[in-house]
């Protein structure tokens, strides 16, 4: 599958390619998760076939990618880098002026939330704010599914779960052991109908896989929300989550030296609903990143031409006109 997808898109893009003026090297970080991956393997293909450019790949992680922007100034292009997860070492390289922060490769970013399923929503409206569960918990079965011990959320949801007195409202608040046991009673709730009321985030597979709405936890307060990172906080406040940015950056020296490059980059974003999907398609199909890849440029023209100049749109205008 993945040899013939590939040889599919690049037999018909290469040949245009060819025509353009060569943009020179360029180096992209790939993260060690797949929408990053995918996003990268998205990039790597439009430079490669669009302006021609020769793309080294570097694999990499958010603490690595940023020792080696501030150290080495390299690589070029950082996909998916998740600012909030980067500390102090991120902040020092934007103040001084190493880096330029292109778009928002995720839109509207990373999503936190507290869901139930849409099939749910829909038959009990109410059921779409947390004051509405609180007031009618057998609707979403008595029960919150809770972050495993480890994940980053747990000490938010806990803080949460006591904001809003889960608990004293008739919902038992279940601490999942694992990643796993928590998608598979959102897949088993799912596929028998049933309720469902718990802690995820996107983009992931789950949430494109399943119809899961955001429950209305109200305004974002953030003090209330740094106080609820700490496990300690005697007195935690209700907060609905932020969403947190999700950035393609790109080294000033480069910024500078390659406009059309860096406007081209700066065009690259991926709804994060979107993004959901395609990692629920990946997952579906057993499909490597490279597959997804080129399932999002055959299937989403539309959206991935206009991040394109002029003459790279001509150099794909074969894949474009398929």
């Amino acid at each position: 599958m993945k040899r013939y997808l590939l040889g599919t898109v690049f037999a018909v893009a290469t040949p245009m390619a060819a025509a353009a003026q060569d943009c020179g090297e360029v180096s992209i970080a790939e993260m060690n998760w797949a929408s990053a991956q995918i996003v990268t393997a998205v990039t790597e293909f439009l430079l490669v076939q669009g302006y021609s450019c020769d793309v080294t790949v570097v694999p990499s992680d958010t603490t690595p990618a940023v020792t080696s922007l501030s150290e080495n100034n390299e690589p070029d292009i950082v996909p998916e880098l998740w600012p909030n997860s980067a500390g102090d070492a991120y902040k020092k390289l934007k103040a001084d002026g190493k880096i330029v922060e292109l778009t928002s490769v995720l839109d509207p970013g990373g999503v936190e939330g507290w869901w139930i399923p849409t099939y749910l929503a829909e038959e009990h409206p109410e059921l779409k704010t947390i004051e509405g569960i609180l007031e009618n918990p057998e609707l979403v079965g008595g029960m919150f599914n809770n972050c495993p011990d480890g994940w980053g959320c747990r000490v938010v949801s806990d803080n949460l779960a006591r904001a809003y007195d889960l608990e004293g409202n008739g919902i038992e608040v279940f601490n999942h052991g694992s990643g796993e046991t928590m998608v598979t009673s959102m897949a088993s709730a799912y596929e028998s109908q049933e309720p469902w009321f718990g802690y995820y985030w996107a983009p992931t597979t789950p949430l494109g896989k399943y119809d899961m709405t955001s429950v209305d936890l109200g305004e974002y307060d953030e003090a209330a929300h740094s106080a609820n990172q700490n496990a300690d906080t005697p007195e935690p406040k209700a907060s609905a989550f932020p969403t947190a940015p999700v950035l393609t950056v790109m080294t000033k020296d480069f910024h500078d030296a390659n406009p059309e490059i860096a406007e081209f980059i700066g065009n690259v974003t991926f709804k994060t609903d979107s993004m959901s999907q395609l990692l629920a398609w990946q997952g579906e199909n057993n499909a490597s990143n490279e597959e997804a890849a080129v399932y999002f440029l055959q299937n989403n023209k539309d959206v991935w031409a206009d991040w394109l100049s002029e003459d790279a749109r001509g150099n794909l205008s074969k894949l474009l006109e398929q």
